[in-house]
């Protein structure tokens, strides 16, 4: 057996993302696929998906994993946190997070990314462990490189401008 780095991990993860959207850019169909890549290629995990961005909360969108919680106002728990700070949130242990929302109790820590399209905000991507301290900055950065794939390959709907 041949133990990687994780910086090869991610490396080879981000290539295989790249060739499974390659020719295909409906974002729903590749949201759904990198949904069931993560949760199949990252050890140490119970849940892997997407939260979009609808008006002011997240929606439960593609994920592989235990059926989740389907709303979070944007600024509520690690998702929240993460969507209006538009930043990757670490968290080493879930039950040390203020706010923290526990769509499964079996998680212990998580790892949430934006994703982005320049300026406007998306949706985040979300992870889960049953670990304590399962993710750290190089699963941080191996992520947002990810999320960094699908924003710039898939084609994204505009926003709705809902008509009086």
């Amino acid at each position: 057996m041949v133990i990687i780095g994780k910086d090869e991990f991610y490396r080879e993860l981000n290539g295989s993302l790249r060739a499974m959207l390659a020719g295909e850019g409906d974002w729903l169909a590749g949201l759904a696929n990198a949904s069931a890549l993560l949760y199949l290629a990252m050890e140490g995990i119970n849940w892997a998906g997407f939260y979009l961005l609808k008006g002011d909360e997240l929606v439960l969108g593609p994920f592989q994993g235990k059926p989740a919680c389907v709303r979070i106002e944007v600024g509520r728990g690690v998702c929240g946190a993460a969507a209006k700070e538009r930043r990757t949130v670490v968290v080493e242990d879930v039950r040390r997070f203020p706010g923290h929302i526990a769509c499964d109790s079996n998680s212990r820590s998580e790892i949430v990314v934006p994703l982005r399209l320049g300026d406007r905000l998306l949706g985040v991507l979300d992870i889960d462990s049953p670990s304590t301290g399962r993710f750290d900055q190089e699963d941080a950065r191996g992520l947002e490189s990810f999320v960094g794939c699908l924003q710039e390959s898939l084609h994204w709907p505009r926003p709705r401008r809902d008509v009086p």
